[in-house]
């Protein structure tokens, strides 16, 4: 097995530890993506929603996705390698009001072009707020990754932000608001309680390692 990470499998359950995770570069184009033909985990969502802080908590790590107060930081497609095994792909966050039109539309073109070419992609993970009803950037978003046909797994992060008696029914709720269908599943996330880390890692489970 290629793979240098840690597994102890439980039934269904595992414990992922990651030894050697490295940010390996900033791309604006196909020419920069890494060549390596390593299975690619996306992240996409709008600006602040937390996709560098879900990178570091995933790997245990506090800096190595840099995040920001700043909403629209994020202007490349970061790629971060877990141990020679996948990579973590942070896509431009959307919906930032403050960024120049012409910015949005380079922004646009990066997450267009990537998504539309990639063969490597193997799930998306569509990080949306917990605490808010999708906007229509969202929706936007959340179409074309169906019309991609991608595997997905909607994220409602920052968990933390609302009472833990909570997290299931607003969860569920918008589930509801995106998925109507129920096909795509969608989990709670939060950085700050790392208790729903664990499910995310059996989810995409599957997706990188190999049977």
């Amino acid at each position: 097995m290629r793979h240098s990470f840690l597994i102890y499998r439980e039934v269904c359950d595992f414990i992922m530890i990651v030894k050697n995770p490295k940010f390996e570069i900033s791309a604006v184009g196909p020419k920069q993506y890494p060549k390596n033909g390593l299975p690619e985990i996306v992240l996409v969502g709008k600006s602040n929603v937390g996709k560098s802080s879900f990178i570091n908590t995933m790997i245990n790590r506090k800096k190595l996705a840099r995040t920001s107060s700043e909403p629209g930081k994020t202007r490349q497609i970061n790629f971060y390698n877990i141990d020679d095994s996948f990579y973590f792909v942070d896509l431009p966050g959307y919906g930032y009001s403050k960024m120049s039109k012409k910015e949005q539309v380079q922004v646009g073109h990066f997450i267009e072009e990537y998504l539309s070419t990639r063969n490597e992609i193997c799930l998306i993970i569509f990080l949306i707020d917990i605490r808010h009803d999708p906007t229509e950037n969202d929706r936007l978003m959340y179409n074309y990754i169906i019309s991609s046909g991608f595997p997905c797994l909607i994220l409602a992060n920052k968990a933390d932000k609302i009472a833990v008696t909570k997290v299931d029914g607003v969860v569920k709720d918008l589930q509801k608001q995106l998925n109507p269908i129920g096909d795509i599943p969608t989990l709670p996330f939060s950085a700050e309680r790392k208790i729903y880390k664990d499910a995310v890692w059996n989810f995409i489970d599957s997706y990188i390692l190999d049977e």
